[in-house]
Parts: structure tokens; sequence; C-alpha cells
């Protein structure tokens, strides 16, 4: 394992060349997550399809991209010896690519088709006999949910990205990069050459699988010279879809600046492209739903500095955690139209009764406030999760005034909790952040990463629950090139050409294209979530990354 600070330096030693049908080397991905290298798509077809059919000990989900497999442990023990265990794996086995057909029919007029034809030589008319007239394999997801990376059987078609990517791609468009192609299944930025559109729906939460060509489908494309109209935009679920049936719950008078309804996430469904969501400090999520006597995975609301307003339907038992905040209840007015008002503390469970307005007021230090109801949130479950992503748009829309939530059956406890003391919140000084180094670490010099861990990074007003934008002095690459799309994680430091890091939080895509150089530990990702916008933070290098292996490392042939 790499001291803390080093940047890691994964290769293949001894002989020669790695053996073919293995897998090259493994690297860190944060304290719960490992990357696999491998030599192709042959054999990250291979890895993943017996990673899928015969999951290791301790696998939590898997994650192919062009040339690396991506695996979510359980638990840092876990991580450990998947790396291990990855580095045996025997992938002579030919891939199966028989999976179901899905034809696509196709009208071949993208903005891009003569520059694509320039560029391989073949025409237009080319590019559409050579796009059609082949079988693609869908080989992973990412980007979105639905676009699925599909390699052909040749290579007539290699073409490289545009040098100035477009600001909104339609949905539905057909497009090229690489040697792969693609749907657009939402209007998204995208820097793929177009070649064509399509109406089939490529990502529907009503269909099963929701994905139409999901990681082994193989695809057809039909050229039809038909007018076709754009795939629809996919509509994000009604927060309040289950709650309008029930006569009673919370009433949003107020949503504040963004109030979400968050549980603790959809894991497992990253082949599909669809990131894990989830409530960003889970401590106080689950806090919360401890106090009212939820079961903790229950679905709450998770509002940014203060301004949520909700009112009382029916008597109600809540709570709120996460940054501390004055919490005060203004009563219905009674037959003289007289009104009063309480105020109660955080972590403390306490009753809303009906007509009453709960307001939470701006956060005395930290940045994101959990409110929690006995029973839950009853919001439409969308693959298994009742949590809003932000980057898909998958699951509830964001609350607005007027909206009426009604509660669940999510209380285990006949009891609500004791108050409960909470950590401390960031505030105006600067917040220190444990990391481990990068997958990618070794794109970058020594000289960059002592200023990564030396500098103070402030918190731009551009972040979101995507990830956090910081601004400091850039770093430096000491490599140059693209890196081909790779899984990421949620606390995983990415940094674009311009040198300032983007910290990845839970509504992250799942794929990236620029060189992590570190990963918070999964411990300090609530800690993470609170730091408000223009806050400090400062990374500090620890030592609890799973082993690196490369072919020769010796716990790989016990």
């Amino acid at each position: 394992m790499e001291t803390a600070g080093e940047p890691l330096k994964v290769q293949a030693t001894g002989a020669g060349e790695t053996a073919a049908h293995k897998v090259r080397s493994v690297r860190a991905v944060g304290t719960r997550a490992v990357l696999a290298e491998l030599s192709g798509t042959q054999d990250v077809l291979a890895l993943q399809a017996l990673l899928l059919e015969k999951p290791l000990p301790g696998q939590q989900d898997v994650l192919a991209a062009a040339e690396t497999v991506l695996v979510k442990a359980e638990s840092p023990a876990s991580a450990r010896r998947i790396a291990a265990r990855l580095m045996q794996l025997d992938l002579t086995a030919p891939v199966q690519r028989d999976g179901e057909l899905v034809v696509i029919d196709t009208v071949y007029d993208g903005e891009d088709l003569a520059e694509v034809g320039r560029l391989t030589g073949l025409g237009t008319d080319g590019v559409i006999a050579a796009h059609s007239g082949q079988i693609w394999t869908v080989a992973f997801a990412g980007f979105a949910p639905g676009f699925g990376y599909m390699i052909g059987e040749n290579q007539q078609l290699e073409v490289p990205r545009r040098s100035s990517p477009r600001t909104a791609v339609p949905a539905g468009s057909v497009a090229l990069a690489g040697n792969y192609s693609a749907v657009y299944p939402r209007r998204s930025p995208g820097g793929w050459q177009l070649i064509g559109r399509t109406n089939a729906k490529m990502w529907d939460l009503d269909r099963e699988p929701p994905a139409l060509a999901a990681p082994g489908h193989r695809v057809q494309f039909r050229p039809v010279r038909d007018a076709l109209a754009l795939a629809a935009e996919p509509v994000a679920e009604p927060a309040a879809a289950v709650a309008e049936a029930s006569a009673d719950g919370l009433r949003i008078v107020s949503p504040g600046l963004q109030s979400l309804i968050q549980d603790l996430g959809r894991d497992g469904h990253s082949g599909l492209g669809v990131s894990a969501a989830g409530a960003l400090d889970r401590a106080s999520l689950r806090r919360a739903n401890r106090l009212v006597g939820n079961a903790p995975g229950a679905a709450g609301i998770e509002t940014v500095a203060g301004g949520l307003k909700v009112q009382a339907v029916g008597d109600r038992v809540l709570a709120v955690a996460g940054a501390p905040s004055e919490l005060s209840i203004a009563s219905a007015p009674d037959e003289a139209g007289d009104t009063w008002q309480r105020t109660v503390p955080v972590a403390t469970p306490f009753a809303l009764l009906d007509g009453e307005t709960l307001s939470i007021g701006a956060p005395e230090s930290g940045f994101r406030s959990y409110l929690a109801v006995r029973g839950g949130v009853n919001a439409a479950p969308v693959l298994g999760s009742r949590s809003t992503d932000t980057m898909s748009g998958i699951g509830p829309a964001p609350l607005a005034a007027g909206q009426l939530l009604g509660t669940g059956g999510e209380a285990e406890s006949g009891v609500v909790g004791n108050p409960e003391l909470q950590p401390d919140y960031p505030g105006a000084g600067v917040t220190v952040l444990d990391v481990v180094p990068g997958p990618r670490a070794d794109w970058f010099d020594q000289a960059a990463l002592d200023s990564f861990a030396a500098q103070d990074w402030a918190v731009l007003p551009q972040s979101n629950r995507v990830g956090m934008r910081l601004d400091g002095t850039p770093l430096q690459r000491s490599r140059q090139g693209e890196l081909p799309s790779e899984g990421t994680v949620a606390g995983a430091l990415q940094v674009p050409p311009e040198g300032l890091p983007v910290l990845f939080l839970a509504d992250h895509p799942i794929t990236g294209g620029y060189p992590v150089i570190a990963v918070v530990v999964d411990s300090q990702l609530d800690l993470a979530a609170q730091v408000p916008i223009g806050g400090k933070i400062r990374f500090r290098w620890a030592e609890s990354a799973p082993a690196e292996h490369t072919p020769n490392n010796e716990e790989a042939s016990n």
C-alpha cells in the first residue's frame, strides 16, 4: 500500500507483459471500492459478466466502463479481499453476445453526419450503411440512465468527440464517439457526433427493465425516411403522487431554496446508469428518523440553508437533525383569531398539532437539515427508493408550495426517541477532510499532490448535490492526454483540465473522464455535505485505502 500523500503507481512488473485475459491491475477507489484495469473491451465484458453471474463475497455493485470495471464493496475489508480475488480470475471464457435484439428506427439526418462521412472517408451514404448494417452490443451504461455505450462489429465508424461540446443535445439523438455509438435518452450536454435521431424511448420507469438497451443487449439501427417525433423528455415523479390520496400529512407552505425528499438511496443500479442519490448527510437523516421512531432509511426532507416551512394536516410527530437552526412553531388561530409561537430544539422529537406551522431558520453552522415525520414521507418509490436524484431526474420533484406530503408505514417503534447530542458542524473556519490517494493520483507529480493538501479550497456557489466545485490554486497534471471514461464514487475528487477539483456527492455521474486525484474517506462524506457555500476545506492524507494489486502482488497469488 502506498504511504499517505504519495501518488499510486500501479504497474505490471516482472517477466514481461501481463497474461492475456487476466485483470492487469487493481487500484483503490477510496476505502470501499476498487478499479480493475483490463486489456480491452472483450475482457471488460468478460469480467462484468463473471461478477454479475458469481458475485464475490462483500460485492455491492459492478460498473463496467471503457477499459475498467469498478467494484463497490460493503466494507473496507471486503474491498481488500475483492482486490486480491480479482487478480486470480480467469477471463478466457468467451463472452456470450446473444442478448435480446433491440431494433431502433432511426432517421439519419444528424448535424454531424456529413462531418463523420468526411472523417471516416465513407461519405454520408457510407456512414448510414455502416451504422445500420452491423449489430451493436451494449457494453456498459453511464452518463445518464438509459445511455448505453454500444460497440460494433467493426471499427469503420471510429471518430473523435467534437472539439466543442454542445450545451444541449436533443433527446433521441443517435451519436458516435470513439468506437462507440449511443442514443441520448434525455436532453443534456454532450460532445458526441450526431448522425441521426429516433423516437425510441430509451428510459421508461414504467417498463421492466427501464432501459430499452441495457448491458448485454444487441442493437440494430434500422433506417427510416418518415419524420419522427423526438423522444419525450422524462418527467420527474410528482413528489406527492401517493400523498394526495391521503387526508393528512404535511403541507408545504414554503420550500426554501431547495427541499427534496431523500432516504438512504438506491444502491446497486450502476449498470443502468443510475447513481445512488440519497441523503448527503446520512447520519443526520438516520438521527432524525430514530428520534420519531422510524426505520433508519425512512424518507424525510433534506433542506439547505433554512427557509423550509411546513404545516401539519392532522397531528404529527416530527424531529429535525443536521445543521443547528432555530425551529419555531406558530399555532393555528384560535376562535378569537389569536396565534402564539414557541420554539423547539433540534435533535429532539416534538408534536406539530393540526394547523400548526414549523419554520426552519438559517443554520448557525453547517448547511443541510433533515426533517423526519413519524411514518416517513410517503412518496412513490422508484427503483426501490424515494430519493430525488437531481442528476438523472429520477424520483420526486423538488418540493413546491401548497404540496401535501402524506406519511407512510415506516415507523418501527411504538415510542419516540430521547433527545440526542449532535456533532459539531462546519462554521466559519476550515473543515479538514481525510482523503486517500485516488486511482489516478499518478497523473500528478509530487508538487501538485503537495499543493492539493497544503491549500484551503473554497466551496463555490455553483456547487450542488452532484458535486462541490472548489476554488484555489489550480493543480497541474504531469500526464497529458484523455482518460477513458471509468467508474467513480461519491467522495471522488476529479480534476478537469483547468485544474480546479470537483468533489463528487451522492448525485454524481457514475462514470467520469477526468483523473481522480483523491477520494474522501466514506466516514467523512456526511461532514463534507455540511460545508456551506463559501466555506473552506483542507484535505489531509490518510492511510486507509485498500491495497493496490499487480500481477506480482503476493497476496493475489495466495
